[in-house]
């Protein structure tokens, strides 16, 4: 891989973690019988979006009843249920993610529903957030990211790659919730334009103006991610005055309500970041500069434990804590819907997906 750092330097950085995990790391990524499915001549813009630990559980079969009756978990929980509840999986996924499944699902692709086999996985074992990502945007699983602390990645991301090339230079930009993310892309390194936290937005825009004052006067400041509605118009304000080719979107108000076992707020959010995307296609298609030239892939970090408490959670010792999903949706993305047949995703593929599109490779 054009992203992976040598061997040599990986061993040297951590043989600890090498011998201890080096047999757990996962195989190459084995192809679906048909390919998926990526444009045959290079998209004219991609945006990467993430939505932080988002389960495949809640993706594909929507809230679960029985979270959803816990009064530890869902207080109020009735209300919950008027709203997201349904007779079967089906019904409960569209209630809690209605773009995904009525817009994506039939223009688009979704995978990962691991109840047909269809499997999308994480290939480093430690299932947290600095790693995913790594996975994600360098294509490199490394052995020496373990941990979630601000250390400044070694490993070359897409984005920098990218903003390399002669067509994209400058026309790159990645926005998110999480204040570690400028550690993640080595903004020091890259020099990409990165906002993150909350960070100001230096546009001449009354948006921008009104958003940068917003978060100034702190009134609903946390300590290390902003909201992700904040992010959110935070990016697009940029795309409509800037018209970035490749954007990253990092969003992570998901992962935040499920550590704090509020599992009421963790479908509101997901419902929430349903309803972002669901804005922004709408915004692409009625903008003359991304128009029917846009492909977005959508992807989560981690994977959560299963039913019982243990949902909250993930990590190395967590079972499920792997397990993630994908979707794609664009003009030359072949609609093939939810994928049904036996396959196996890995995580850090998504780099080399992305510059596969825009490369036309």
């Amino acid at each position: 891989s054009i992203f992976a750092q040598p061997f040599s330097a990986l061993m040297k950085r951590n043989w600890i973690s090498f011998l201890i995990l080096a047999s757990l790391i996962t195989p190459g990524f084995k192809p679906h019988p048909k390919k998926p499915v990526v444009p045959q001549k290079p998209v004219q813009h991609l945006i990467l979006i993430t939505t932080d630990g988002f389960r495949w559980q809640e993706m594909f079969k929507g809230a679960d009843p029985d979270l959803l009756q816990d009064p530890d978990y869902t207080p109020q929980g009735e209300t919950l249920s008027w709203l997201y509840d349904g007779d079967t999986p089906e019904e409960r996924r569209e209630r809690l993610m209605p773009f995904f499944w009525r817009v994506i699902a039939k223009q688009g692709q979704l995978y990962g529903n691991r109840q047909h086999n269809n499997k999308v996985n994480t290939a480093n074992a430690y299932s947290i957030s600095y790693p995913g990502y790594n996975e994600i945007l360098t294509g490199n699983t490394d052995l020496g990211i373990f941990s979630n602390g601000k250390k400044n990645n070694p490993n070359r991301n897409i984005l920098e790659y990218m903003n390399s090339q002669p067509e994209f230079e400058g026309k790159v930009a990645a926005f998110s919730s999480w204040d570690v993310f400028p550690h993640i892309l080595n903004e020091k390194r890259s020099k990409l334009p990165i906002n993150s936290g909350y960070d100001s937005l230096s546009l001449a825009t009354e948006t921008s103006a009104y958003l940068n004052r917003l978060q100034e006067e702190g009134i609903y400041k946390k300590e290390h991610t902003r909201h992700d509605r904040l992010t959110f118009i935070a990016a697009k304000e940029y795309m409509a005055e800037k018209h970035p080719r490749f954007v990253f979107l990092g969003l992570g108000e998901t992962d935040e309500f499920a550590h704090q076992g509020r599992y009421d707020l963790y479908l509101q959010q997901a419902n929430e970041f349903d309803r972002m995307v669901g804005e922004l296609w709408h915004w692409i298609q009625t903008t003359p500069e991304y128009k029917d030239n846009t492909t977005l892939i959508i992807t989560t970090d981690h994977g959560r434990g299963q039913r019982d408490a243990r949902w909250t959670g993930h990590g190395l010792h967590i079972k499920g804590s792997s397990q993630t999903w994908l979707a794609m949706l664009g003009p030359n993305i072949p609609a093939l819907g939810e994928v049904k047949e036996e396959q196996q995703i890995w995580q850090k593929d998504v780099a080399g997906l992305a510059v596969g599109m825009m490369q036309g490779k």
